[in-house]
């Protein structure tokens, strides 16, 4: 009876809303927030507390004072309007991390898309004539520049680049693919689901390690429409392997004049091996190869935004464009002007390196890494706590994007251990920091992989770290 009655009375101590609201509105740094999430807020919080009082949770007065729920419900406004998009530190050493958002925008390009978005353009019109243009007509020119292509046009991605080429060219006729390439990236995406979403019939040949050119000539007959090859980007085949090339494959195309066309996947404009990675295929190889269509990703290794681009013969690109398809998988003036600036730095391949982040990171010397970890390994001691215990070490970095499988790029790192947290617990209050920290877990210690963190984020990391310090 008398637990009760506490509950009765605690019941009865429970604030309305609109006191609360009340007391609210006196603060006039809530006068720019709506009325709604301050309500919602309120209610949010007074059910919070009844329930706890419900379910016997020990509470105090002090925890039913006005005070004490105002300060509550301000932190639930605040997480309300907090965006759930934020801005993150990647150091993760994945310079390509799809759950990241995959490639920074270099500030060129950003520039750009704010003096383009922040008023009209002429996405549509063609300034010449005053009539209504083509939204690709802006990047068209620079992409058949840089890789020679006849014509070219943008989609939303490169599934859709995919998707829409396959639909156009060999919709209810066979695409031969070689089994090795029967690729799946990320998100479930299949080749073989792709073809049947777009109508194709898929004939695969060879196996999975070994395809030849007479797999293709013996698979070859009057249903066929589509040479198809994917460039395997995401995962490699070594040891007893084979594969067509592109240039065997054209010559296939040309004798029984089927089209031709390839799936780069990444794709790259940047010769890797001149700078002593290895080599990836680029673009203008593709199209010097013959290929009649190459599709490849915007925001992969060509380093700008989310776009699936598609290049190639322009009697097969403009059937592309009159495709019912380019308008539900149209980009937007935002991702055609991030796209267009991203592009004009390739003019200049010395300066696509050094402005474009992506090859920045791919790019970056060893010893520079190091003489990044070094300082913020010394900046992670300023804050003075012995609680949490750095160690440098010589760790590998990945490319990631589903981007050169192989590779392994020496990198530097810092280590966090602590004899009170374990790294599990560390990485969890890294990633609660505002912003937040992602890294990895490796040998029990929390990594921060130096190729992926710019210096101006060095301060950040160390405050979040001694925040945890002061947490023990």
């Amino acid at each position: 009876m008398e637990n009760k009655s506490l509950k009765r009375n605690l019941l009865k101590s429970l604030p309305g809303v609109d006191h609360i609201f009340t007391q609210i509105q006196k603060n006039k740094f809530n006068d720019n927030i709506p009325k709604s999430v301050i309500i919602d807020s309120i209610r949010t919080y007074i059910e919070k507390l009844r329930l706890s009082i419900l379910s016997n949770i020990n509470l105090s007065s002090k925890d039913l004072d006005d005070s004490s729920i105002i300060s509550e419900v301000n932190t639930l406004i605040e997480k309300t309007l907090a965006p759930n998009l934020k801005k993150t530190i990647n150091a993760t050493g994945v310079i390509l991390h799809t759950n990241l958002g995959r490639s920074i925008l270099p500030d060129e390009v950003l520039n750009n898309i704010t003096a383009v978005s922040s008023g009209y353009s002429n996405l549509e019109l063609n300034l010449s004539t005053g009539k209504r243009g083509l939204r690709y007509s802006c990047v068209e020119d620079i992409l058949c520049k840089l890789s020679g292509a006849e014509a070219a046009m943008v989609v939303n991605n490169n599934a859709a680049a995919v998707l829409i080429s396959l639909e156009t060219i060999a919709k209810d006729k066979q695409v031969i693919v070689s089994r090795g390439e029967l690729v799946e990236i990320g998100g479930s995406f299949r080749i073989p689901d792709v073809m049947i979403k777009s109508g194709c019939i898929l004939k695969e040949i060879g196996t999975t390690n070994r395809t030849h050119v007479k797999d293709y000539e013996n698979a070859i007959t009057d249903e066929t429409g589509l040479l198809l090859k994917v460039h395997t980007s995401n995962y490699s085949i070594v040891g007893f392997s084979l594969s067509v090339t592109l240039n065997e494959l054209h010559r296939i195309g040309q004798k029984h004049k089927i089209p031709v066309m390839e799936d780069l996947g990444s794709g790259t404009f940047i010769d890797f091996s001149k700078y002593g990675l290895k080599k990836e295929p680029t673009i203008s190889e593709s199209i010097a190869a013959g290929t009649d269509i190459v599709t490849f990703s915007g925001d992969k290794l060509l380093g700008g935004p989310q776009a699936g681009i598609i290049i190639g013969k322009k009697k097969i690109i403009d059937k592309i464009k009159e495709n019912p398809l380019a308008r539900a998988l149209r980009i937007d003036k935002m991702t055609l002007s991030a796209l267009e600036a991203t592009l004009n730095l390739y003019r200049d391949e010395e300066k696509a390196v050094k402005s474009i982040p992506t090859l920045k990171m791919l790019l970056i010397p060893f010893s520079k890494i190091q003489e990044k970890a070094e300082r913020l390994n010394d900046l992670i001691s300023d804050t003075g706590s012995t609680k949490i215990a750095t160690v440098l070490l010589t760790k590998n970095s990945k490319a990631g994007g589903g981007s050169m499988p192989l590779l392994k790029l020496k990198t530097k790192c810092i280590g966090l251990k602590s004899d009170k947290l374990s790294a599990d617990k560390i990485e969890k209050l890294m990633r609660a920091n505002n912003p937040p920290v992602i890294g990895r877990i490796e040998d029990n210690l929390f990594v921060i992989d130096l190729r992926t963190v710019k210096e101006k984020e060095f301060p950040i990391i160390a405050k979040a770290v001694k925040k945890i310090t002061e947490r023990i």
